[in-house]
């Protein structure tokens, strides 16, 4: 037997059974067909010993093949393939390495023994997909490893090493050396010692106690608000101790394909393949090559410019960050060595990795050392004719080819690119703060952005471990142009009498990872102030317009950062407490401003909120802003807390109703009439015509 996917050799009566599906041995239709095949042959040999399964490459199989779960049911498939291997009747060792998840953990369950290479990972993620294991996960490892630490597995979702597979108890061994030949040393003792075959799906399960269903129950309504996938799980998981084996095989079945009919399932589905897609870009030149990118300049060491320095030390290229005086550039990289220094104190680094991202950063305040740098990023204040007079100075000392960047969350990256010579190199790259963890990263196209300089912008996302959304050049390109309509009616309520804690309530209830005004008081509130002062001119003529923020800047609330804001901080704690004193300020501006007093009701706040930002979303697409609405989807909920199961703005108005936002819009147009309320045109459209996003983009 020897397939392109699946091999098998004999070794002296053990048969090594090698898949091989680059990049990651995903378990797919074919890979199932080639692997029963080799099950097969095995099921035939009457001089078969034993059998060891691997995998080529470096992973074993990372999990079930996600692009099925919007076909035909697929768990029978699977089903019945692991029954087969693990009926065999000889022992069945399966070595792993690499990252070991979901259906490619599930598969190790079938086999009779379990070993592993050091530094091997294990996880069952299925819930935060909005499913449960559906590979038979949900009966073989409380077989194993009892109810509760399965429950425990499955709801933490986050995979475990080694150590910690061992002490639950999936896992036997773990070996050192070349991982095949330990493997077939370790089959071979077993053999010797005489160990047959150990069927997972024979050993029994001990029911848990109410105690312990109870306390993960609500575990995961606090962990997963508004998801059905844990509860459903642990129903599932409960199950394997009054069900028999494949009773509850088909019991887990019936749950999963129900899982998988859901909102929840359908939008986090549709946000994992549609990260995938962001890279991909209509249009681009064959002969676009990326330029190499091995080594980077920021201009700027304060927050945004330290953070992006730490991404690209992540990433192993040496960056030299400059300053206007020695004193900021001392602290600007004082805060980079705390930043890290956290991250050794929490155990997400080594002293040694700290150490050597360090070495990889360094600060000057003179323009003449970037010279060699392959990518200028511009990280300074938000102001045209500070960032125009960077730009200029940039230019001067780039080499030929290098990246000429900006940081800007909302200027007009044409109009900077005016001042250069080379306009074809200027591009934008947005980052998100903190900048070395959210995986966001805007990539913004000027009129003139050479093919080969988007290129090389996207493979340094990749590089970066970002997340790149392309966008053309707007007021605030993709998310921060949606987000002008969110928060205008978050303050706008606030003036008419909500309660920052009201509002806010309602959003993170519904779903969003932070409420907007508590958003405001971490980034600070005069930032917002000072971004609407420069753009003033291009907003509608609104009194009322964002003016909550500014009774509270003039007042010295400028949020965390001051210990009041939106809300009031004690030192030492982030958490948010209510202020009258907040809130008497607002009123005092709401009466200046003749706003008029108003109820809201939480379903209010959440249509006031969400549906400006969802319109908006359409006028990006029909603008051509956004290359695909679920790059739009990508944006929020890699860089704005939108809830992945919700499916991100552009899924979620689909999920609504597009002529429930359409009317939506009208109904607060009457109220408020049509100067914020006014419903984007390709909205109006698509209702009119009764045609879905999608058809839509296939007809362009």
């Amino acid at each position: 037997m020897n397939s392109k996917l699946v091999t098998l050799r004999d070794e002296a009566g053990l048969a090594v059974v090698t898949i091989d599906n680059p990049p990651v041995n995903t378990i797919t239709a074919a890979l199932r067909a080639a692997l029963a095949e080799a099950v097969t042959t095995l099921e035939g040999r009457k001089d078969l010993r034993g059998v060891l399964l691997r995998c080529a490459g470096s992973t074993f199989c990372s999990g079930a093949d996600i692009g099925e779960f919007n076909g035909p049911p697929m768990e029978a498939d699977y089903r019945n393939l692991f029954g087969r291997i693990e009926k065999l009747p000889v022992p069945v060792v399966v070595a792993m390495h690499g990252t070991v998840l979901g259906g490619g953990l599930e598969l190790a369950l079938a086999c009779h023994y379990r070993i592993a290479a050091p530094g091997t990972r294990f996880g069952l993620p299925e819930v935060t997909l909005g499913i449960i294991p559906g590979a038979g996960g949900t009966q073989r490892m409380p077989r194993l490893i009892g109810i509760e630490k399965t429950l425990q597995l499955v709801l933490d979702a986050k995979p475990v090493d080694n150590a910690a597979a061992e002490s639950m108890g999936f896992l036997d061994a773990t070996v050192s050396g070349e991982l095949e030949a330990a493997a077939l040393a370790w089959l071979r003792e077993a053999i010797a010692a005489g160990k047959g075959p150990r069927r997972t799906g024979e050993l029994k399960v001990e029911a848990a106690g109410t105690e312990v269903i109870e306390r993960f129950t609500a575990l995961a309504k606090k962990q997963y608000p508004n998801r059905q996938a844990p509860l459903t799980a642990i129903e599932a998981i409960s199950a394997s101790a009054r069900m028999g084996f494949q009773e509850g095989l088909l019991y887990e079945t019936e749950l999963v394909n129900k899982a998988k009919a859901t909102v929840e399932s359908r939008g986090a589905v549709h946000v994992f393949f549609a990260e995938r897609e962001t890279r991909k870009i209509p249009g681009l030149p064959a002969d676009a090559v990326a330029r190499p990118i091995k080594t980077a300049a920021i201009i700027g060491s304060g927050t945004m410019g330290g953070g992006i320095a730490i991404c690209f030390a992540n990433a192993g290229i040496p960056v030299k960050v400059v300053d206007i005086s020695a004193e900021a550039l001392q602290r600007g990289l004082g805060v980079v060595d705390k930043t890290l220094e956290s991250m050794v104190k929490r155990g997400r680094l080594t002293p040694e990795a700290k150490a050597k991202r360090m070495g990889l950063i360094s600060g000057t305040l003179n323009y003449d050392e970037l010279r060699e740098a392959d990518v200028i990023i511009e990280a300074a204040v938000e102001k045209m004719d500070l960032k125009k007079a960077v730009f200029q100075r940039m230019d001067a000392v780039a080499k030929p080819g290098a990246l000429l960047a900006t940081n800007t969350s909302t200027l007009d990256i044409d109009e900077l690119a005016t001042v250069v010579k080379r306009p074809a190199d200027v591009i934008g790259l947005h980052f998100f703060s903190p900048a070395n963890v959210m995986p966001l990263l805007e990539v913004v196209r000027t009129a003139q952005t050479s093919p080969a300089v988007l290129r090389t912008a996207m493979d340094l996302a990749k590089a970066l471990r970002k997340t790149p959304v392309l966008s053309k050049v707007c007021y605030g390109f993709i998310g921060n142009r949606m987000m002008e309509g969110y928060v205008r009616e978050a303050e706008r309520m606030t003036l008419e009498g909500a309660t920052p804690r009201q509002i806010d309530d309602a959003l993170e209830k519904w779903g969003m990872a932070m409420g907007i005004l508590a958003v405001f008081d971490m980034a600070g509130v005069d930032v917002s102030v000072n971004i609407h002062k420069t753009n003033a001119h291009i907003y509608p003529p609104d009194p009322a317009y964002y003016k909550a923020e500014v009774a509270l800047v003039e007042a010295g609330r400028l949020g965390q950062k001051t210990g009041k804001g939106f809300y009031k901080y004690v030192p030492g704690d982030r958490a948010r407490h209510d202020d009258p004193e907040a809130i008497a300020l607002i009123q005092q501006m709401a009466q200046k401003l003749g706003v008029e007093p108003r109820a809201h009701t939480e379903t209010e706040i959440l249509e006031r909120c969400l549906y400006p930002l969802l319109n908006e979303g359409f006028r990006i697409l029909e603008e051509g802003v956004a290359l695909r609405a679920s790059d739009i989807d990508v944006v929020w909920t890699s860089g704005y807390g939108f809830p992945r199961y919700r499916g991100g703005p552009m899924f979620y108005a689909e999920t609504i109703g597009l002529r429930t936002l359409y009317e939506g819009m009208l109904k607060y147009q009457k109220i408020f009439g049509p100067m914020h309320w006014q419903p984007a045109a390709l909205l109006q459209q698509l209702v009119e015509s009764g045609q879905t996003l999608a058809q839509w983009e296939a007809s362009r």
